[in-house]
This record gives structure tokens, sequence and C-alpha cells, in this order.
């Protein structure tokens, strides 16, 4: 197999020309520390009410955790590719309605249970027997079963637990629920399918507040073109600089200064911060001074958990005309999870999505290695597979300008830590998913909390400048402009 990652730099680095830089304006001026969607939208909107508006990210590209490759010859999402809540009432709506970018709707359900609807599925158990439709939809039934007991659970145990653990004391209950043989492991199959949800192992999800996000409706829309062309609108006009890892951010009374890897230092009014919860929870960058007790317990107790995509291109298409492919095990370690990219955009891909503890194993083979078992697993169920002629791996857990995928609710932490990472220190002022108390883990809810972020920044800036207009917008007349969302379903 051929490898297809390959470097394309979309964007020039800009040089520094000395060991410190400031706007050289009288306007009011704002660093934003990462070009992921967060740090983006913030940037954007700062930009657009007159701010000079510095972007510093420390790879070579824009998009964090948003990243789509063209390695195969066409866009595929190595991070985030779906609009969970294709409505309207999506942040994220407006822009991607306006750039005319189509989505494919995955599923109808608004659960976090699934992103695709149960019908146009495959499940297979591990000597490649087909999984009858009809037991696949009867254990989803028993599993929503098991979730209205979980809920009982938690209403009488004022101590939290895990999902697993909850889970164990109602089939103590509900000897009933207990399921055998294959039922049994699609069951597991369904709990991964949670794990994926959350990038997390079932034993670390928080039983107290697993579903505390808040839900938008019409279902789960994947990006069909990838997420680029909203990166790309985002940072059209901005100063970015890329290869710019911050490793110290100083706030003083009249302003910020931030320092990079190299030494060189950038003044500003204020600082938003959009890097991801795990590059924070690494200590990379150092505040001076440190930041307050209760914004450093935000950090440490944020679960960030591990999802990563293994992209198999091939020749032709071999495999069922369905959404995914799935294979069901005794445990939900052993369970896989293939998208089928084919159905929604035409290009023969499947996407294998392995999460929590597996994923963190996978992450330790070489790319080769990693693809390998990837296609073992589509082996053993499709035993006529063809190989694959490309792959792409992504490495979210690793990778130093990430560290962890996104992040959930961990057993005994207080669902509010999203709101405290997202509350400013001073003239610093936070953005990104793990801000977001509605939607966290979710690329809408790292493009509002940069609105947030830069309307909050906005205020307390103008507010100093002795210039603020409460009737400025931040997004300019344009932002309110609704076009309707191109949505498939084949």
């Amino acid at each position: 197999m051929e490898s297809g990652n390959r470097s394309s730099p979309q964007l020039r680095r800009a040089a520094c020309n000395s060991n410190v830089e400031r706007m050289k304006t009288t306007s009011p001026s704002v660093i934003v520390i990462g070009g992921g969607i967060g740090g983006l939208s913030a940037a954007r909107a700062l930009h657009d009410a007159s701010f000079q508006v510095m972007v510093l990210e420390s790879r070579d590209r824009l998009g964090g955790r948003v990243h789509t490759d063209y390695s195969f010859g066409f866009p595929v999402d190595l991070g985030a590719s779906w609009l969970h809540g294709v409505c309207k009432d999506n942040p994220l709506a407006p822009l991607i309605g306006r750039l005319g970018l189509p989505l494919y709707r995955t599923s109808g359900d608004n659960s976090v249970l699934y992103d695709h609807d149960l019908e146009s599925c495959a499940l297979f158990d591990v000597d490649g027997k087909q999984v009858p439709q009809e037991l696949v939809a009867k254990v989803g039934e028993a599993f929503e079963s098991i979730l209205e007991e979980t809920d009982k659970v938690r209403q009488e145990f004022s101590e939290d637990m895990s999902i697993r653990r909850a889970f164990s004391i109602v089939f103590d209950r509900r000897p009933d629920l207990r399921l055998e043989g294959l039922a049994h492991k699609v069951l597991q199959w369904y709990l991964c399918r949670m794990e994926g949800w959350f990038s997390a192992d079932a034993d670390t999800i928080s039983v107290k507040c697993w579903d505390q996000e808040e839900l938008l409706p019409g279902g789960h829309g994947l990006m069909v073109r990838g997420y680029l062309p909203v990166v790309n609108t985002l940072a059209k006009g901005l100063d970015v600089r890329l290869g710019h890892r911050v490793t110290k951010i100083a706030r003083r009374y009249n302003g910020v200064k931030v320092t990079v890897e190299d030494g060189t230092t950038f003044a500003a009014d204020a600082a938003v911060i959009a890097v991801p919860l795990g590059v924070l929870k690494a200590n990379i960058i150092k505040f001076e001074p440190k930041l307050p007790d209760w914004k450093e317990a935000a950090i440490a107790d944020l679960g960030i958990g591990l999802e990563n995509k293994i992209a198999l291109h091939f020749d032709k298409v071999f495999w069922p005309n369905v959404e995914f492919l799935g294979v069901v095990a005794e445990t939900t370690y052993g369970c896989s999870y293939f998208l089928n990219l084919h159905k929604a955009t035409g290009h023969p891909v499947l996407v294998y999505m392995p999460a929590g503890q597996l994923a963190k194993d996978i992450e330790k083979m070489s790319d080769e290695a990693a693809a390998n078992f990837a296609y073992l697993q589509l082996k053993n169920i499709l035993p006529d597979a063809s190989d694959p002629i490309h792959y792409l791996v992504s490495h979210w857990g690793t990778d130093v300008n990430s560290l962890g995928s996104y992040s959930y609710d961990e057993v005994g932490k207080s669902h509010d830590l999203y709101e405290r990472l997202r509350i400013p220190v001073d003239n610093i002022f936070f953005a990104g998913e793990a801000t977001s108390m509605e939607y966290p883990g979710s690329v809408h809810g790292a493009f509002a909390t940069g609105q947030m972020a830069a309307e909050d920044c906005r205020m307390r800036v103008l507010e100093r400048y002795g210039e603020l207009d409460l009737f400025q917008p931040v997004m300019g007349e344009d932002g309110s402009v609704s076009v309707p969302l191109l949505i498939s379903r084949m």
C-alpha cells in the first residue's frame, strides 16, 4: 500500500523581521492563538469589527482539528467531518449555506447515540457472518431500554459513576435486559458507537453528564466537500502567521505579550486563546502571571478523548451500498466501524474510526501497520476485499498540536467546567469546542465560542478605549443572511 500523506502547505510562513513586533496602528489590536475553527471564528469577527488581528498558528496549515486532505485527488476529512444538527439554528448553518456546500444527511435521529440511521448499516460478526437486520433493530430497542433504566440509576445515586458501572447495576436489577450470544455482541457494538461519540471508553464517561449537551434538530450531515472551504472563508484577508508555536503569554494592565518558540514576542491589547484542550493540559503555554486556580482546575478536570481515522482508498467498490459497516464482538474494544464515503461522495473510500483505548493502541503503530490493521478488520467480514491503493492515518493523540481529539465529561466532574474554561481572565479570552457548555466536542460549538470570545473581547477593549458602541455588530450585516442548506440523501 502506498501512503497518501503528502504535505502541501496552503499558506506561506510569515517571516519575523524583529524580536519584538507590535501592530503599527492606533486601532484596538488582538492576537488570536490557534488557527482552528474557534480561533478563526474569533479572528474573523474581530477583523470585521475593525480590530487589528493577528493569528498565530503552530502548524503549517490552518484548521486545527479540522483537516481536509486532498492526497487521494478529492477531499477527505481526517478530523471533524459532520455538521451535528442540520438546521437553521446551527451557528454554522448561515456560513455553510452561503458557501453552497452540500451536506449528506446520515441520520434523522437527534440522539447522541447514533450518527447514522440504523437501516443503512451492515453489521457482521468476527467470522464474517452478517447480523440479521431484525436483530440489529431489536438490540437497538433493548439499548434504549437500558438507557432508560440507567437514567433511573443516576437519579437514585448522589455520587457520579461511569456509564459502564451504571449498566452493570441495571443488569443486576433487570436480568431480562441481559443479552446473550450474538445479541450481546451487537449490544457491545452499540456501546462502542456511544464511546465513539465521546471519543472515550465507557468506564470513564460520566453517567451524570453524558447527555447534558444541547442537541440541535435535523440529524447529522456529512460535509461532502470537506470543511476546508469553511476554514478558507473564515481566514480570508486575515494576518496569519503559520509555524508560530506560542510558548508564553504575559498579561499586563495595558495589554498582552505573546512569545513564540523562536523567542519572537508580539504585543497587543488582548489575546484570544483557542488552542486544543490537550495543549492546555500539557502546559506547553506558560502564563505570566499564572492562571487563577479555578481556571487551572477546569483545564485539569475536563476530559480529553481520542478518535482517529484510517482512510482506505480502493480502485473499486466491493462492499454493500450502506452508510457504514460494523463488526460486532464480545467487547467494545473488539468492535469496529467503517464509514462508507462512496455512498455520500461517490469516491471508493472506507474510513475506519477507532476511539478510546483502541485508538491509543493503534497510534503506537506505524502508518502502514495501522492501515493494515484496519484492512484486516475489513478482510474478516469481506474476504474478497481488494487491497487499498492509498491510505491516510490521523494521529490526533500524539500530535503535539492537538494531544487529543475533543473534550468530554469524565466521571465525578461537573458539566459547568466548559463554562469555567470559557470565562475570560483579565484581557485574555478563551474559545474552542472545550469552552462550549452547549455544544462540546463539535465544530459548531467551536465556531460559536469564537463568536462569543470576539464579542467579549470587543466590548472589554473598546470600553478601555472609551469607544464602546453597544449597537456595533461583530459579524456585519451579512452574518444574518439565511441561505438554505443543500442536503442530499441517497
